[in-house]
Order: C-alpha cells, then sequence, then structure tokens
C-alpha cells in the first residue's frame, strides 16, 4: 500500500526559463525550478503534444531538485504549435540532451508518464550514462496493440464517448479511424483540422480519470492543448513512434542496472495496465505499484501519492519497494 502521507510540494514558479531553437522550424521552451544547485531531474511530459504545466513542479522537493520541465515539438509553448513535421523521437532524443548540455547537467533522474514514459523510456536507452533513474506512470510502449486499444478498444468502457468520436467523421470512413483522423488533422484548411483535434483531444480528456472531471475535459477541448494533442498523437501512432515494434521492451536491458520505479493505475483505460505488466516482467528489478483506485491521470490521487512518494525515496537514496 501508498503511504497517504505524501501529498504535492506547494506551487513555485521558476527561477530560470527561456526558449532554445533546435532547428529551423521548431524552437523548444524549457525551464527550471526548485534548487539550482540541486540533483537535476527531467520532466517529461505526456501526449505526445501535452506540453507542461505549474502543477508538474510540484512532484518534487524544491529544496532537493533542480526541476527541468520542457515543452517538446509541437507541445506548449514550443513553437509552431502542433507542428508534425521534423517530429519524431529520435529528434526528441536529440533534443533532450541539446537542453542537457546546454543546462551543464551530467546526468539526471528521468520522470514520464503516459507519452512521457515512451519517452523516458527511449531516451534512456540511447543515452544509460545520462541517467540516476526513472519514475515512469501510464505506461505507453506504442506497440501495435497499444494503439488499436486508443482508436477502437476504449469503446468497450466509454460506448457514448467513442461513439462521438467516430462522429467526427463520415460514416464510410470509421472502418479506420486513426486514417480518418490523419486525413483532417494534417489538411490545410484549419476549420477542418481545428475541429479534428479538438474530437480527438475531447476522447482522451473524456477517459482520463477513474471518475471523469468535467474541467480536464474542457482543458482537452481548448484549442492551445487540442491542436497538440490531436496532431502529434495521430502523427506518433500512425508511424508506431518511429520505432521497431516492442523495441522499448527489447532494448530494456540497457536501463536494468539503473534504479526504477514504475506506477500504474488499475482502471486505466488509456494506457491498460497490460504494458505496465510487461515492462516490468522485463524489468523484475523495477519497483511496481499498481494503484488499485485510480485510472490513467497523474493527478489520481492515489498516482500522486505514489509518484511524490518515489521522488522522496530517490532524494532519500533509500531502497525502493
Amino acid at each position: 500500500m501508498i503511504n497517504t502521507a505524501y501529498p504535492l510540494f506547494p506551487s513555485i514558479e521558476p527561477f530560470r526559463s527561456g526558449t532554445l531553437a533546435v532547428d529551423d522550424l521548431h524552437t523548444l521552451y524549457w525551464e527550471e525550478s526548485g534548487n539550482p544547485e540541486g540533483q537535476p531531474v527531467l520532466f517529461l511530459h505526456g501526449g505526445p503534444g501535452g506540453g507542461t504545466s505549474p502543477t508538474q513542479r510540484r512532484f518534487f522537493d524544491p529544496a532537493h531538485y533542480r526541476i527541468v520541465l520542457f515543452d517538446q515539438r509541437g507541445a506548449g509553448k514550443s513553437t509552431p504549435l502542433g507542428e508534425y513535421r521534423e517530429n519524431t523521437t529520435s529528434l526528441l532524443i536529440e533534443d533532450i540532451e541539446k537542453i542537457r548540455v546546454m543546462l551543464g547537467v551530467k546526468q539526471w533522474l528521468v520522470f514520464g508518464g503516459s507519452w512521457g514514459s515512451t519517452l523516458a523510456l527511449a531516451y534512456g536507452e540511447a543515452h544509460p550514462q545520462r541517467c540516476l533513474g526513472f519514475i515512469l506512470r501510464g505506461i505507453f510502449l506504442c506497440t501495435k496493440a497499444e494503439v488499436e486499444w486508443f482508436v477502437n478498444g476504449m469503446k468497450y468502457f466509454y460506448p457514448e464517448v467513442h461513439a462521438r468520436f467516430a462522429s467526427g467523421v463520415p460514416e464510410a470512413e470509421r472502418g479506420d479511424l486513426l486514417a480518418a483522423y490523419v486525413k483532417r488533422l494534417f489538411c490545410d484548411d484549419p476549420a477542418v483540422y481545428m475541429e479534428a483535434a479538438r474530437n480527438w483531444s475531447r476522447y482522451e480528456g473524456s477517459c482520463l480519470f477513474l471518475e471523469p472531471q468535467a474541467d480536464a475535459i474542457e482543458d482537452f477541448e481548448s484549442d492551445a492543448v487540442s491542436l497538440g494533442i490531436g496532431r502529434l498523437e495521430a502523427h506518433y501512432m500512425l508511424h508506431g513512434a518511429f520505432m521497431e515494434e516492442d523495441q522499448l521492451i527489447q532494448k530494456i536491458g540497457a536501463i536494468r542496472h539503473l534504479p526504477a520505479v514504475i506506477v500504474q493505475g488499475r482502471y486505466d483505460v488509456i494506457c491498460p495496465p497490460v504494458s505496465a505488466y510487461r515492462l516490468h516482467q522485463a524489468w523484475p528489478e523495477a519497483a511496481f505499484h499498481m494503484i488499485a483506485d485510480a485510472g490513467h491521470a497523474a493527478m489520481e490521487p492515489g498516482i500522486t501519492q505514489a509518484l511524490v512518494r518515489a521522488t522522496e525515496q530517490f532524494r532519500q537514496d533509500k531502497k525502493f519497494d
């Protein structure tokens, strides 16, 4: 059981922030908060395309951690918003390394949930020597089965939500919803791609929590969030995250020597527990917490407590359990 005495830390503001042009097209927003001389920790947001938020700084003790957040290509405050060109997993990994070098970080703890767990694993397997360990939540390995589940399988738990999602394209195209949405999300007509993005993002936002949260759904429907979520999730799902099938499991040996904590909601409909279970089977040294009363979101109470507990264990250099 997770001790409930692990609430979020108080709100803080960055002590430094800026932008980094990583190529001729993309410019990334980045920020640092907490202790400038503290243990570096990298927060990787979900989506892809989800962007960062001030709440994400609060998983970490600001007296101990040097907290690094950034918006990935096409997400949040990075520009251009929703841009899927020159946007691949290998380029995101290169971006992380550019940020690490810019900030003068030798090694850091890597923290990621949902798509952030995907990117954390991919980054770690590419640069294990730069990682102190991992805290991973709501595991997504971007396999064909997981993509199929997201597009079609969630209807078994949220039939009315899926029906609304499917109704966003003509009936004749509903046999391949991913292709139908890709056609609209990547077109040149803002009226068409924004409507498709809102439909896609609402679909996900409606399934995030064990008990749906109206505020979360409204946030996911906003233009600022939905364009990044809709376009980039479809882009990465269409291309299998630009990785070989099941690559993250096949290459787990590169990081098995590093400490890790896996946190998973039992009733996570977006990223079902089987992926977290598969990851733990391949990485038995990692601590594994299945949260009995939680869905997908990091702000489910039990998941929040487990994540803060993990950051505190890393801070105290304790054995993980």
